[in-house]
């Protein structure tokens, strides 16, 4: 289920507004290059960029570093450091580089950073492509904890008293940020953070893995594809077959 964004507060960790100023177009290019996960050099194309692909609904914005918030369009690059926004019902959907992707969705707040994706609040989908061997992991960080991608589709919920971490498909690694020990989600397993403490590590019903399934912004209505929804498909198939299963009888610690 989707959480309630009502009030929102931004994480001081992450300030919204950008104090950089870019450095000329080889250092945006080899930061952004860094944020999807590839070391940058000399000849890389502007096919390998970090660009938006997609934008089904409005209001999504993206604020280059030194220059003003502007309407996120389709085909737009993204520099390093770049800042991503939506409101509801504004949904976007990045390609990084190697086969990499992401949807951004509700009120969130989001920036490409050498090593990760930064989500401050809101939703994420993000994926391997399927048959790809990236250079390392994708991650993604909260304020709780990062996710690397070590399968292949990862789904965030930030809000502003609880998180939740799911894995649609493969194997997603946790590694809270308050040194509790990391967590692995297989397919169609979460676990959530709420008033300072993790939740169990447990897997969907099939009722809501169809629920979700049927309802996500993210997952729906789009145009560009998104390469890991058989795989996903394929989970809630198995979810449903298998019916309610606990992946763990303890909570995280």
């Amino acid at each position: 289920m989707a959480l309630a964004e009502r009030h929102l507060t931004p994480w001081r960790g992450l300030p919204i507004s950008s104090g950089a100023v870019a450095a000329g177009t080889a250092t945006c290019l080899a930061g952004a290059l860094l944020a999807a996960g590839l070391p940058p050099a000399s000849g890389q194309s502007a096919a390998i960029q970090p660009r938006v692909v997609e934008v089904p609904s409005r209001p999504a914005f993206v604020h280059p570093p030194g220059t003003r918030e502007q309407p996120a369009k389709a085909g737009q690059p993204l520099p390093g450091r770049c800042l991503l926004r939506t409101q509801r019902p504004g949904r976007m959907q990045v390609q990084l580089a190697d086969g990499r992707g992401f949807r951004l969705g509700g009120d969130a707040v989001l920036r490409l950073s050498d090593d990760a994706l930064q989500l401050e609040r809101g939703e994420i989908i993000a994926w391997l492509k399927p048959g790809i061997r990236p250079s390392g992991p994708l991650r993604v960080r909260t304020r709780v904890g990062t996710a690397s991608i070590v399968g292949t589709t990862l789904f965030i919920e930030a809000g502003p008293d609880q998180v939740r971490f799911l894995s649609w498909e493969g194997k997603v690694r946790v590694d809270p940020e308050d040194g509790h020990p990391p967590v692995i989600l297989n397919g169609a397993e979460t676990v959530v953070w709420k008033g300072g403490a993790w939740g169990a590590r447990t897997r969907l019903s099939p009722e809501e893995a169809r629920t979700r399934r049927r309802t996500s912004r993210l997952l729906n209505g789009f145009a560009q594809p998104m390469e890991t929804l058989p795989l996903v498909e394929r989970t809630l198939r198995e979810v449903s077959a298998a019916g309610p299963v606990d992946a763990s009888a303890s909570p995280v610690r």
